[in-house]
């Protein structure tokens, strides 16, 4: 055995499951992501407006993919919710055990 570098699916799924266990570092990531639609919007209505409006595939590719961005932002805040809900569950579940 030559060496035993972990393969790229197993590394990407441990930092994924690293990001999605931690709340602190769930919101960094939402922050991060957010910022791609927004940046996505502002660069289509201030920078590359021209070239949009120039072709009606321009449009639709690229506030498509706007919306694809908001998507996934919206679905990881619902993610990012539903884990809150069940951490803050299983705190109290575990306090009433104590008592």
């Amino acid at each position: 055995m030559a060496g035993n570098k972990p393969r790229p699916w197993s590394s990407s799924t441990g930092l994924a499951r690293a990001i999605l266990h931690d709340r602190m570092e769930r919101r960094k990531w939402l922050v991060y992501l957010m910022l791609v639609p927004l940046g996505m919007l502002a660069v289509g209505l201030w920078i590359i407006d021209a070239w949009i409006w120039s072709n009606p595939w321009h449009v639709l590719l690229w506030w498509g993919g706007c919306a694809v961005a908001t998507c996934v932002v919206m679905l990881f805040a619902l993610y990012d919710v539903l884990a809150v809900v069940r951490e803050e569950r299983e705190k109290i579940e575990r306090d009433v055990d104590k008592r």
